[in-house]
């Protein structure tokens, strides 16, 4: 399944179900079937999915400190940061509009 993020102004923006849960739940919205979020909610989100792609990254180099030496470390696959960039600037440019982002599935 998939979610598909729509908005007025900006191309579609589509996550496989896993990950736009995942976003939408750092959010703080409900990871329904369809949603949406209002203007007014996006910088809020904005911020607590950079909080949340800091922490990750922390986690990581964390990570990596911790099995320097060893050869058997798998590297890391496709980071938060990745997938919530087209994301995160749908919030922005929708903010900057005043439009509100919509989701389906």
């Amino acid at each position: 399944m998939l979610y598909k993020f729509k908005s007025k102004n900006t191309g579609d923006v589509i996550m496989l179900e896993l990950h736009g849960r995942r976003v939408l739940e750092i959010i703080g919205k409900e990871a329904g079937p369809t949603g949406i979020i209002l203007p007014e909610q996006m910088p809020a989100a904005l911020l607590a999915l950079r909080a949340a792609i800091e922490q990750e990254e922390l986690l990581e180099r964390q990570q990596q400190m911790e099995h320097n030496a060893d050869s058997k470390h798998q590297p890391p696959g496709i980071s938060l940061r990745h997938r919530a960039l087209p994301f995160m600037q749908m919030l922005e440019a929708c903010h900057r509009q005043g439009d509100s982002v919509m989701w389906g599935v």
